[in-house]
């Protein structure tokens, strides 16, 4: 295969990834109306995901605190793999396994959300953050690829990014976070004086 086919062939997959969220609209929306519903009750976004996963989840935070398309009031929202000082405390002493799940148990309540990223769905600390989140009874969602894997059991709502290619399932996620920014700050976009 030569460099042009290469490239064609990844932005095929791409769109075809991205292309098939439009079979999802329901559930995008539904994932953007329970944001919406916790956060106008006082609760909190907590994000976590790893890799380029942990870039999303990042994103999606930044979005909400600082803003979206305009100006708004700040959103209450937290990646909990922006702190290094916590990920390696954690990490050192419980485990890599442990570092969002410990997080969880410290700051997520019923009124909150966790959303994860995971391209595969089988990251052991996203599997134990959602464990967590759901004894704490926080609400939680995934944006999950090749299947789901054992977190899909875990989410009350699930957004499953078609593709076998990483690359391709993380691209239609960052289009899925687009698409809740949009709906949440439409919903939430009210203006205080900073």
């Amino acid at each position: 295969m030569n460099e042009a086919d290469r490239i064609g062939a990844h932005l095929e997959g791409s769109l075809a990834a991205i292309g098939a969220l439009r079979e999802q609209i329901p559930t995008l929306n539904a994932i953007a109306a329970l944001v919406v519903e916790r956060l106008r009750a006082g609760g909190t976004l907590y994000t976590a995901g790893n890799g380029g996963s942990a870039a999303h989840a990042l994103h999606l935070a930044e979005e909400l605190i600082g803003r979206y398309r305009r100006d708004r009031s700040a959103l209450a929202a937290v990646c909990l793999n922006a702190d290094p000082t916590a990920l390696t405390c954690i990490a050192n002493d419980f485990g890599y396994e442990a570092v969002f799940a410990r997080q969880c148990q410290a700051l997520l309540g019923p009124a909150d959300v966790l959303l994860v990223l995971s391209t595969s769905g089988r990251s052991p600390n996203i599997v134990a953050a959602l464990r967590v989140a759901r004894q704490r009874g926080a609400a939680t969602v995934g944006l999950l690829g090749s299947g789901g894997g054992p977190s899909a059991e875990l989410c009350d709502q699930i957004l499953l990014a078609p593709g076998d290619h990483p690359a391709h399932v993380q691209e239609a996620h960052q289009v899925a976070l687009h698409v809740i920014c949009e709906i949440v700050e439409e919903n939430l976009g009210t203006r205080d004086e900073v």
